[in-house]
């Protein structure tokens, strides 16, 4: 009634479903880390307290000929572009 050894089979289109299957787990860590990537790397990253500000006021006020003293998105995208 009871047997101690037991007979079986895996047959090649059960070792293609285990390949599928680790295949899509390593394309769904890639994608999970490939989306939340910045946000990896800021908590790995090291906090610095002491920021310098990005650009001058002073600056900004003399880009804007005696507009007000607003610092839009294109000075902040200048000031990115220099420094690559």
């Amino acid at each position: 009634m009871f047997t101690s050894t037991a007979a079986m089979y895996i047959d090649p289109a059960t070792t293609s479903y285990i390949i599928q299957i680790g295949a899509g787990v390593v394309i769904a860590l890639g994608t999970f880390i490939g989306i939340f990537w910045t946000k990896i790397k800021r908590v790995f990253k090291k906090k610095t307290d002491d920021v310098a500000p990005a650009i001058d006021a002073k600056e900004v006020n003399a880009l804007h000929d005696g507009e007000k003293d607003v610092i839009t998105a294109e000075d902040l995208l200048a000031d990115d572009d220099d420094e690559k």
